[in-house]
């Protein structure tokens, strides 16, 4: 049987999933730009594993790069956070229906 292609939304979550690589992703994010090797300064992990945290996250569409030289930059793509943003919407609409309905019926019982 084969296995159905992950959604868009799979993805990001698969990509922010890894807590190194969320870490990875917030720092970029709060850079306007930022190179590998300022990543790794301090992070604690190799300048391999952060270019393969890079590159999942630039596969789910979180970042963007820009080489200049020997030296590659990277930036938030806010865009690439879209379906995870319009799944929330969702089940924050299913939630938020939920609670209207228990406090009505909380109030049915306690008025």
């Amino acid at each position: 049987m084969m296995e159905a292609a992950p959604t868009p939304v799979t993805i990001v979550m698969r990509a922010l999933a890894d807590p190194t690589r969320r870490a990875v992703f917030e720092r970029v994010f709060e850079s306007k730009e930022i190179s590998v090797a300022e990543l790794t300064r301090g992070s604690g992990v190799t300048q391999g594993a952060i270019s393969q945290h890079l590159k999942s996250l630039k596969q789910a569409g979180l970042v963007a790069e820009r080489a200049e030289g020997r030296n590659v930059y990277y930036r938030a793509a806010p865009q690439g956070l879209e379906p995870l943003v319009t799944w929330m919407d969702h089940y924050g609409v299913f939630w938020r229906e939920r609670f209207q309905n228990l406090r009505d019926l909380l109030k049915e019982i306690d008025p």
